[in-house]
């Protein structure tokens, strides 16, 4: 439902989210998160029952370092939102460099983005953490006031939210083991692969390759793992995923060639026209003043 530049394959933001980035240095979180306080909730059970897809688990821990409370560079804005003076993320941290946890933080490209976008709005970034596939559902339901998690812009998820202004480019990869006789996508016909459940890599593959040829896991690292017990031929993930799960196993290799390449965006309730006007005008302040940019070349170094 991830959880894959890539973004930003030319370091733009004119490139142009049911489900979905260079090299990702785990230290590269490290850095200031742009004074954007976010409250982390863990989601209980989201991936299992989508009666509770948005819901709040007990554990929750202070994000100090991603998102801004205080709306300095902006009057607060005549939104409606889930909590009033808060904006909502829904999210899946288990997608590097896009979102993951270091330590009892959730860090990433997403996160300051949706960090800097509360800022210009006046609110206060609130994060809740689950399953990737529960994340248009808390959407839908009212639980979250956006979802932000490397998602594809898709004509299914259409049916279902509205979309924002494209703010980075995702390529879907391949991974292998070192030795695999894999060398390109038509390669895959008749193998087994990997996915994570209801990501674009999962509705491709199963499109492409067949339901029977493809293994869905809830976790791209489980997915990953998988393939280095041998369990599947290959994995099909988002680009930047998958060199950040490379590049701590062993054995494993990213292909050169690109699967799919597609754009990431952030998902809205279709009757809140008035928070996508504002999110769309945020992110066109933020490309404009270099933030955005700023934000992914943090994450992901330029070859």
């Amino acid at each position: 439902m991830k959880k894959l530049l890539a973004a930003f394959l030319t370091c733009t933001l004119a490139a142009a989210m049911l489900v979905g980035c260079g090299s990702a240095d785990s230290d590269s979180g490290n850095a200031s998160n742009q004074d954007v306080n976010a409250e982390i909730t863990q989601a209980d059970d989201t991936g299992t029952d989508n009666a509770d897809a948005g819901s709040a688990g007990d554990t929750s821990a202070d994000n100090a370092d991603a998102g801004s409370t205080d709306g300095s560079d902006a009057a607060p804005a005549q939104v409606k939102t889930v909590k009033e003076g808060v904006l909502t993320m829904a999210t899946n941290a288990t997608f590097p460099p896009y979102e993951y946890y270091e330590g009892n933080e959730i860090v990433g490209i997403d996160v300051e983005i949706a960090g800097a976008i509360a800022q210009k709005l006046g609110l206060e970034l609130k994060i809740e953490d689950m399953e990737f596939n529960s994340i248009i559902i808390a959407v839908t339901q009212g639980k979250a006031d956006l979802g932000l998690a490397g998602m594809t812009v898709m004509e299914e998820r259409l049916d279902a939210v509205n979309f924002s202004d494209s703010y980075a480019t995702g390529i879907q990869a391949i991974i292998v083991p070192q030795d695999s006789d894999i060398q390109g996508v038509e390669d895959l016909n008749g193998k087994k692969i990997g996915v994570q459940l209801s990501t674009t890599g999962d509705i491709y593959a199963k499109d492409d390759f067949g339901e029977e040829n493809v293994e869905a896991y809830n976790k791209g690292a489980d997915a990953v793992m998988a393939l280095k017990q041998g369990k599947v031929d290959a994995v099909i993930i988002d680009n930047q995923p998958a060199l950040a799960f490379v590049k701590d196993a062993e054995g494993l290799k990213v292909l050169d060639t690109q699967y799919k390449v597609e754009d990431y965006a952030a998902a809205l309730a279709k009757d809140n026209e008035e928070l996508l006007a504002a999110v769309n005008g945020a992110l066109a302040e933020l490309k404009d003043d270099g933030t955005l940019q700023s934000i992914i070349d943090k994450y992901i170094i330029a070859e």
